[in-house]
C-alpha cells in the first residue's frame, strides 16, 4: 500500500536502518545520504521516509511531505556548499528515465558542470 514501507524496497530498508547508508541529513519526514554511485562530485539523494513509487506519486497523496524533500534538497545543497556554483536537483520517473529505485527520490548533483541537455 502507497505510503507503508516495502519489504522489498532499497529505500525502505535505509530508512528502516536495515541497510546501512552515508546520512547526510535526517529529518522527521525526509532522510538525505550519498549515492554509492556518485554522477557528480557531490551527489546526494533524498528520500521521503514513507513509500510512493516516484514523485508525481508522493505529491499527489502528500504534498508536504514532497514540499519537505525539496526544502531539504536545498538544505544539502547549502551544506554541500553548492549554492554558489550551482546545482540540479532530479527526480527520474520510470525506468526509461533511469529510475532504478521505485521509491520516490531526488538526486541533488553539483561541483562540476551540468550542461543541458543531459544525458
Amino acid at each position: 500500500m502507497a505510503g507503508e514501507p516495502q519489504a522489498d524496497c532499497l529505500f525502505c530498508k535505509i530508512v528502516s536502518g536495515e541497510v546501512p547508508a552515508t546520512v547526510v541529513r535526517e529529518t522527521d519526514t525526509t532522510v538525505a545520504f550519498r549515492d554509492i554511485n556518485p554522477q557528480a562530485p557531490t551527489h546526494v539523494l533524498v528520500i521521503p521516509k514513507v513509500h510512493h513509487p516516484d514523485a508525481a506519486s508522493l505529491a499527489a497523496a502528500e504534498p508536504q511531505i514532497t514540499a519537505d524533500v525539496l526544502r531539504e534538497a536545498g538544505a544539502v545543497a547549502a551544506e554541500e556548499k553548492l549554492e554558489e556554483t550551482g546545482y540540479r536537483v532530479v527526480f527520474n520517473t520510470g525506468s526509461g528515465a533511469g529510475q532504478t529505485v521505485f521509491h520516490a527520490h531526488a538526486h541533488v548533483l553539483g561541483g562540476r558542470g551540468l550542461n543541458w541537455p543531459p544525458g
